[in-house]
């Protein structure tokens, strides 16, 4: 865990929270930012020697693509996704706290030490290429509302993600777009509220260029 967020976990208090996209963040916040930044950043490293496949991986790649590359419209990717944020999830979708229609019953009865495999499995593949075709407005309106939102305060500086926070970068278009809108109108039931109130607002336009903006990230 990063040094801000473990000094939250620890029961300090808790820095100032990112302003809502669209918005100037006041000079603390940005301080903030850069601090939360620098120290996650440090011990950052790359996605390198994937480990044998755990047994059930295979059911996985059957929706997700080759090594979790996914080939299909709104299911994300899960090559290079942090490993506690791989790990959070699957333990939130098995205990019914996350609802995902379509993984409905696929991890009953996975145990902690398998979903920990699967997860270690899947932050060690290749991270994503990123689609090929750009739309440079979009990706330079998109920059622009990631920066006024602090997104590199959480996700990193290059969007590869940390801990609990996932990887924007190079993540599918459509998902990043469907994602921030169901977060944006409170559907992201069982997710991180904080990314309620920064996308509070927000119009599907901009949502649109954040989206097209972070998929294009390598």
């Amino acid at each position: 865990m990063s040094r801000c967020w473990g000094a939250v976990a620890a029961g300090a208090s808790a820095p100032a929270r990112p302003a809502p996209l669209g918005a100037t963040a006041p000079n603390a916040a940005r301080a903030w930012a850069l601090a939360c930044a620098f120290a996650a950043g440090a011990g950052l490293t790359p996605a390198v020697s994937a480990p044998a496949p755990p047994p059930r991986v295979n059911q996985c790649l059957s929706c997700h693509g080759a090594d979790g590359r996914s080939p299909r419209p709104l299911i994300p990717h899960l090559a290079s996704q942090p490993r506690v944020f791989l790990e959070n999830t699957m333990i939130m979708i098995r205990e019914g706290l996350r609802p995902v229609p379509a993984k409905r019953g696929l991890l009953d009865g996975v145990g902690d030490a398998e979903v920990s495999a699967l997860a270690e499995y899947f932050s060690r593949q290749a991270a994503p290429s990123g689609p090929a075709v750009r739309d440079e407005a979009a990706f330079q309106r998109g920059q622009v509302l990631a920066a006024q939102g602090l997104c590199g305060t959480c996700h990193l500086p290059n969007y590869a993600g940390q801990q609990q926070m996932p990887r924007l970068a190079g993540q599918r278009e459509e998902y990043l777009s469907h994602s921030m809108k169901r977060f944006r109108d409170n559907q992201a039931e069982g997710r991180d509220t904080m990314m309620n109130g920064v996308l509070r607002g927000l119009s599907d336009a901009a949502v649109a260029d954040l989206a097209h903006y972070f998929s294009q990230l390598r």
